[in-house]
């Protein structure tokens, strides 16, 4: 027969939780501690790397040295019309350089001016300006005659000027040189070679066209 009585299982003991020490519990916390210090520390120096940052490109953007602007203004070529005019040959021109930034001035060292035709230099003259300093939002007139010694032409080339005269325009190139460096403040930058270049048309009358009136000339640095 069967009997009665239903099995009794028994629970199999529970191994016992052993309980940390002080010691341990220290060791937790202070471990804890540094970790958050070093995060604290870390998120303090990324955001004063970011603020660095943030004001140097602020003030490269207000502080960036432009380079400056050339425009000219007025070309002549008086006695274009003539066919012995060459005896007598002069070229005047006026010009203006810029200094177009807000905080930062430029000193020049003297400044070189050349005549081109057809890429041949025909006239130079060297120190058209003395040295000087041009402040910030300023403007400095650049004017000179290329004539006598400064300015060679010839029957021939004359010649040439009077061909292109009767094709309606004859197209010069004035180049100025000058050694330049930036100011800001106290200090200042190494020296720059800066060169432009201004392409000009005289029509008929030997005076420079409208088209070139006014003309903002490049500029390049060596």
């Amino acid at each position: 027969m069967y009997s009665s009585r239903l099995p009794v299982s028994t629970p199999e003991p529970q191994p016992i939780r052993r309980q940390h020490t002080a010691r341990y519990y220290a060791h937790r916390v202070k471990e804890s501690l540094t970790t958050r210090v070093s995060k604290l520390i870390c998120a303090i120096f990324l955001a004063f790397l970011l603020v660095v940052g943030m004001l140097t490109f602020i003030l490269w953007l207000s502080l960036r040295p432009h380079r400056p602007r050339f425009h000219i203004h007025a070309f002549s070529v008086p006695g274009l019309s003539q066919a012995t005019g060459f005896e007598n040959a002069e070229i005047t021109f006026n010009a203006t350089a810029r200094n177009a930034n807000h905080n930062i001035g430029i000193y020049y060292d003297s400044m070189d001016g050349a005549i081109y035709y057809k890429d041949q230099r025909i006239g130079s003259i060297a120190s058209l300006l003395p040295p000087f300093y041009q402040g910030p939002k300023n403007t400095t007139i650049v004017q000179g005659t290329f004539s006598g010694a400064s300015l060679t032409v010839n029957s021939q080339r004359w010649t040439e000027f009077m061909n292109d005269r009767e094709k309606g325009t004859v197209v010069f190139r004035l180049d100025l040189t000058s050694t330049i460096r930036f100011k800001i403040s106290t200090w200042n930058s190494k020296r720059h070679r800066v060169h432009t270049n201004c392409d000009v048309g005289v029509g008929q009358d030997g005076l420079i066209l409208a088209s070139s009136k006014d003309k903002r000339c490049p500029v390049y640095f060596t």
